[in-house]
């Protein structure tokens, strides 16, 4: 009877792992989200926008990068959070962005700026 027993144990630990892989295999780029809002503020005659870039995945993701061509701020952001590199933009200086945490950051123009993913690396579970 013990015997059935740890064999049950066995299959559920396996079930779990198998399916926590299953879980990080489906993590994909689409769970970078970035939304912007307009929060009133007026900064160097142009409208805030506060941008919110959020991970929707189980997995931590890193080296994430994102399209800021045409990038345009009157105030500024810190290179630790976007670091413009040519039309990309390496955000948290490659750092991972865990699930559940969202960095805001403020920029100041005319019309709002959505910072679309363009890659990433989906760190192990």
């Amino acid at each position: 009877m013990a015997h059935a027993h740890l064999r049950i144990q066995l299959i559920t630990l396996l079930g779990i792992k198998y399916f926590e892989g299953y879980c990080a295999n489906n993590c994909t780029l689409n769970n970078i989200h970035v939304c912007g809002t307009m929060n009133g503020r007026v900064v160097g005659g142009k409208q805030e926008w506060k941008l919110e870039v959020s991970n929707h995945c189980k997995c931590k993701q890193s080296n994430i990068r994102l399209e800021c061509k045409g990038f345009q701020t009157t105030e500024p952001v810190s290179i630790n959070i976007l670091n413009h590199q040519g039309d990309t933009c390496l955000f948290l200086n490659g750092n991972p962005l865990e699930r559940t945490i969202p960095i805001t950051l403020y920029n100041a123009w005319d019309t709002p700026f959505l910072l679309k993913p363009v890659s990433s690396k989906i760190d192990p579970c």
